[in-house]
């Protein structure tokens, strides 16, 4: 056993107890909120994992060109050769699977499933992350205006959530995608068309946050560090910007990662129904649109981009998952 410590009387006074007891002064060190939650985070294995996995998505589609250009990889290389003319499957087996084409390639045309996965990935994620960018900018704004305010402003900004949340969402898509695919205001093509599915996703989509923010403001606004700032004299702008959003980055961190991958999947049944992003621009919604008429011949076609959208948005709600219960351990 450790010999106690020897201290004077007055030196025991003003001693802490874990001091008293034989620990170092050096060992009693305070943590912030944000240690606190990465301590949580990381005990989390589940959300650990999907947090890798994102990191891994993100970091693919980000250097998507470069990967392509190193391996010498085209998404949009016809591979006759490698198809039966006859079956217009694959030749081989599991799909074409070999060194040159780990995930074989698909049927028909012979493009490189691989290339085509990658490259299907920047445009799934930029569409995911920029509706969601959207939506959380004009739901947080919205939402903690009128949970603020309150009377007239919370009613008018209210009944607009109402109206939105009337929208039949997907058909409205469908019929603003298929509208502006031959132009829009000059614009054309791939960039018009990732356009308007951030816009049509993100727009639309904002009173969900919004309810989420309007009533955790309507909960902060009541707490002792507003009224301090109200009776010091501060106005609407500055307790909005500088002590409530401030409160309000924990739950709109949390909601932004769940919300992305069922982004994931509407950008995915927008490409399958042939109204998001068009051939011969890789993505995996497409790819499964592609397979429909094609999966007798090859089901391993539509089980690879199938498979990558599950383990996307598996990723992303473990890791939103684990935020959650980071930030706020009284949702456990």
């Amino acid at each position: 056993m450790t010999a106690p410590i020897e201290t004077t009387g007055a030196e025991a006074e003003v001693q802490p107890e874990a001091v008293l007891a034989g620990v170092k002064k050096s060992q009693i060190e305070g943590r912030s909120l944000s240690q606190i939650a990465w301590t949580r985070f990381k005990r989390d294995k589940l959300a650990v994992a999907g947090g890798v996995v994102v990191i891994l998505l993100v970091l693919m589609a980000v250097l998507a060109k470069p990967i392509e250009w190193a391996f010498g990889l085209d998404p949009n290389q016809f591979h006759q050769d490698l198809i039966d003319p006859a079956l217009l499957a694959p030749k081989g087996s599991w799909g074409g699977m070999s060194w040159a084409h780990p995930l074989g390639v698909e049927p028909q045309y012979g493009r490189d499933m691989l290339a085509r996965i990658i490259e299907g990935s920047w445009v799934s994620l930029l569409v995911a992350g920029g509706a969601t960018l959207l939506s959380v900018i004009i739901g947080t704004v919205l939402g903690v205006v009128a949970g603020y305010y309150g009377g007239w402003v919370d009613s008018v900004i209210s009944r607009l959530m109402d109206t939105f949340l009337a929208f039949p969402l997907l058909l409205f898509a469908i019929a603003i995608s298929a509208s502006v695919q031959d132009g829009f205001f000059g614009f054309n093509g791939l960039s018009l068309r990732i356009g308007v599915l951030i816009f049509v996703i993100g727009f639309f989509s904002w009173p969900y946050i919004g309810r989420i923010v309007r009533a955790q403001t309507m909960s902060l606004a009541r707490r002792e560090f507003v009224e301090a700032a109200t009776s010091l004299g501060a106005r609407g702008p500055y307790i909005l910007f500088r002590e409530l959003l401030p409160n309000l980055v924990a739950p709109i961190i949390v909601y932004s990662t769940l919300i992305i991958p069922t982004n994931i999947l509407f950008e995915a049944a927008l490409s399958f129904l042939g109204v998001g992003i068009a051939p011969p621009q890789a993505s995996w919604g497409g790819m499964l649109s592609n397979a429909v008429d094609l999966y007798t011949a090859d089901p391993q076609f539509m089980f690879v981009p199938g498979l990558a959208i599950f383990i996307t948005v598996l990723a992303f709600n473990l890791l939103g998952d684990g935020l959650r219960d980071a930030l706020d351990p009284r949702s456990k």
